[in-house]
């Protein structure tokens, strides 16, 4: 049984569809991207996954059971995009506020928080105010607090905005652990090369619609196109119309090439062996996610967007 289902969501704010009949599936334990640009959808689709917004049509269900926001909002964490700390409020104080609304007793509430203050480095963070913290410093303290209470289903909007490489390591390793731990994950960002280096699963939204739905490895080979890297002795193959293979160009030193039909990589390489020429290595090209994205909405805002990225 999924955690999450999604079932043919709709919301619209005055003539515009905002989320128009978007169902999805979420398995526990996966870290899902919820993908698309600036617009799309997302953020609405997670305002009715926590009960912010109501959908107009549709129903979620969390463990089979239709969602109630009033008595499931515990087994939830939230980090929205928009952060939502006390500015005057000092840091230690704040997270163990925030812990007890979710249901936490005080003294494991402080346990929890200590551990976590360790994890990310934070000890000393005790007695500052939120005022007084960098953007990065608030998004640890954010994403803290939004997994204190260890939620069946955490929702990670934008979760590595003003982080450094370093931080954003700590967090993405912390990630991988509370879905170990069998924590359901959605993570939703417009950065694709996040995405790839996170994710099990994805959905892909435009202008409320979603375009794809499926683990990333199997997308990628849906929208492969036959293409590889060869890297050689000689600074480019041997071609001619008996190739089973065209030359599209070179990267980094290696040969680009496109199969043609009807062939596969064993014939590349038996012709290359036959011609005598040595082969250093042999990689399939996969697109990336953002490759795909754009092929599937070139020409719409949406797609410019992604385009520079």
């Amino acid at each position: 049984m999924p955690v999450l289902e999604l079932r043919n969501l709709k919301k619209y704010f005055a003539t515009q569809k905002a989320v128009d009949d978007i169902s999805l599936s979420i398995e526990k334990g996966y870290i899902y991207g919820l993908l698309g640009p600036n617009g799309a959808g997302k953020t609405t689709l997670i305002r009715m996954i926590t009960g912010i917004f109501y959908p107009d049509e549709g129903e979620i269900l969390l463990d089979g059971k239709k969602f109630d926001p009033s008595n499931d909002a515990a087994q939830l964490g939230y980090m929205p995009e928009e952060r939502g700390l006390y500015k005057k409020m000092k840091i230690g104080e704040q997270a163990l506020y925030l812990a007890q609304l979710k249901g936490l007793s005080k003294s494991e509430a402080m346990s929890r928080i200590k551990e976590w203050f360790v994890k990310l480095e934070m000890q000393s963070w005790w007695n500052k105010k939120v005022e007084d913290l960098s953007k990065g410093m608030s998004q640890k303290l954010q994403f803290v607090i939004t997994v204190l209470h260890e939620p069946k289903l955490i929702i990670l909007d934008e979760p590595f905005s003003g982080l450094d490489p370093v931080n954003s390591n700590l967090i993405k390793e912390e990630i991988f652990k509370l879905a170990q731990k069998g924590s359901t994950v959605i993570f939703s960002t417009h950065r694709m090369e996040q995405v790839e280096e996170i994710c099990d699963h994805i959905a892909l939204v435009n202008k409320g619609k979603k375009i794809l739905d499926g683990s990333v490895n199997q997308i990628k080979q849906e929208f492969k196109e036959n293409l590889y890297s060869i890297g050689l002795e000689q600074a480019s193959s041997p071609v001619n119309g008996e190739a089973p293979y065209e030359l599209l160009g070179t990267r980094n030193h290696n040969s680009i090439v496109r199969i043609k039909e009807g062939n596969n990589p064993n014939d590349v390489l038996r012709y290359l062996i036959q011609k005598g020429v040595t082969i250093n290595s042999f990689n399939e090209i996969l697109p990336s996610l953002n490759d795909i994205f754009i092929q599937l909405v070139e020409g719409t805002p949406a797609a410019r967007q992604f385009q520079h990225v």
